[in-house]
């Protein structure tokens, strides 16, 4: 295996669309993972913990501050890069966490220029 990164953090919208934008979220983490990487899926992650992503539009309450810490806490501690979903520029949490991505520092890139890197 190269030097090239290898645990990715997915960032992109999810507010405001129709299942949180998952379906998009779902497609790139596959073909992320076919690529060689270990992804972390922010609506995988928020499944396990039990918040419904079907039909859902974040719009519904919840606790945004938990799943937000939940996710930043996987980028600080074990990614190696954000790979980031069209429309991340204008979503206020994709821009924190690809903000927190460029501090930490990890690389950030357009989730498909992650796979001219991978190991397909």
């Amino acid at each position: 295996m190269s030097d090239r990164p290898h645990r990715l953090y997915l960032a992109g919208p999810m507010t405001g669309i129709a299942d949180f934008n998952a379906p998009a979220f779902d497609v790139a983490a596959a073909r992320l993972r076919g690529a060689g990487y270990e992804v972390f899926n922010p609506p995988e992650r928020d499944r396990v913990m039990g918040l419904t992503i079907d039909g859902a539009t974040g719009d519904e309450p919840y606790d945004r501050r938990q799943v937000l810490a939940a996710d930043l806490e996987w980028l600080c501690l074990h990614a190696e890069g954000l790979a980031y979903l069209p429309g991340a520029e204008a979503s206020s949490g994709a821009r924190a966490e690809m903000a927190a991505a460029r501090a930490i520092p990890v690389p950030v890139m357009y989730w498909k220029l992650w796979l001219e890197t991978g190991d397909e």
